[in-house]
């Protein structure tokens, strides 16, 4: 069993100090009596145990068994020799956490230190009648391990079942969401976006029969205003029902429409070029190219009606750049202070660590963005 969530790099809980302590508490406690190899075997056990800190915050794979098992068979052998440092708490608190920890093989060669150091110690000091004690004290430690390890398990795969089972009702709820949100996808395509492309044509043909009849130009502008809003809602709904679908309308697309419905409303040339090898864009960057088209025909509309537009859109390694140019026939005169369509436009293109600049051209105001994708 693995947890992954920490590791060395952390400093250890409480828990974790106690549990160290059974190993290391035995150790000092030791000291008093030991003798010099006594003395190397305390160090070099306390050395081995500090990993032990963090038992249970990292993969079983950066705590080798060999690790524990070198900490047995020290403290083992600290307890052969001697016998009144209850070096035997070490040994068969490390046996416990190998038991809970590790797989099979490294729990049967740290019993089979435990047996030999027990062995070991009733054959020098002659204690065979606490030997057997000792060996029933160390089937309860492995008994104990074994049942702590099986509950463990059990209660992670009771996490798992609950994590599968909260998956599956969140991608259940997430399907039904979906799948309405197609419906009124359906709806909106079949009912509104229909209606309007539907409403915008028979305008039009309005609008040319008002010409033709030699109709009053308050009469022909009011039919043109009334297309125009046709044209846009029925634009605004296709975009709709493209995100209730989640599906990602082309970039070059969704700008051939608004430079469509410009050529339709003023008369005027309106040219999309792309160069590049065309790619999808995360939703933020296309949104941002997008509004920044709609502002840019929005001001040509407003202070240079009917004049031609030139879009370039260059798709280049790592970013994407837009250039939107209208061709006035002269220089415009600089703007007195930047409007707030172009300030929003460019707090979009910043949001995205992108550069903007718009000015004057030699024949038009041109805009140009461009934006890491």
């Amino acid at each position: 069993m693995t947890t992954g969530r920490a590791g060395f790099d952390r400093l250890p809980h409480g828990q974790a100090w106690l549990r160290w302590a059974f190993v290391a508490v035995p150790m000092f406690a030791a000291v008093p009596r030991a003798n010099a190899l006594a003395g190397v075997l305390i160090g070099l056990t306390l050395a081995l145990s500090i990993p032990l800190l963090w038992l249970y915050d990292v993969d079983e794979r950066k705590l080798p068994p060999a690790l524990l098992l070198a900490v047995i068979a020290c403290a083992g052998t600290l307890w052969a020799l001697v016998p009144n440092s209850w070096a035997s708490v070490t040994m068969f608190s490390t046996t416990f956490f190998v038991v809970l920890r590790h797989p099979t093989l490294p729990i049967v060669l740290a019993v089979a230190a435990d047996l030999a150091a027990i062995t070991s110690w009733a054959s020098l000091h002659h204690t065979w009648d606490n030997a057997l004690a000792t060996y029933t004290v160390l089937a309860v430690i492995v008994l104990l391990g074994l049942n702590r390890r099986t509950r463990l398990a059990r209660i992670e795969q009771t996490e798992l079942a609950l994590a599968r089972a909260q998956t599956a009702t969140e991608e259940h709820a997430r399907a039904a969401a979906l799948a309405e949100r197609a419906r009124i996808a359906r709806e909106l395509h079949d009912v509104l976006a229909h209606s309007l492309a539907g409403l915008s044509l028979n305008l039009q043909g309005a609008r040319l029969m008002l010409v033709r009849d030699g109709a009053s130009p308050d009469a022909v502008a009011q039919i043109e205003r009334a297309q125009k809003l046709a044209s846009e809602g029925l634009a605004e709904a296709r975009k709709a029902v493209a995100a209730l679908r989640e599906d990602a309308v082309p970039v070059e697309r969704t700008i051939a429409d608004l430079l469509a419905a410009y050529r339709l409303d003023s008369g005027a040339r309106a040219d999309l070029k792309v160069e590049g090898d065309s790619r999808e864009l995360d939703p933020a960057i296309g949104t941002a190219l997008v509004r920044a088209v709609q502002e840019a025909l929005a001001n040509t509309r407003k202070h240079a009606a009917r004049a031609d537009v030139d879009v370039t859109l260059e798709y280049e390694t790592g970013t994407v750049a837009l250039t939107v140019a209208d061709r006035q026939g002269r220089r415009p005169p600089d703007a007195p202070a930047e409007g707030y369509g172009l300030r929003g436009m460019g707090e979009r293109v910043a949001l995205l660590d992108g550069r903007f600049e718009s000015g004057p051209a030699e024949d038009g105001w041109r805009i140009h963005l461009t934006v890491p994708a």
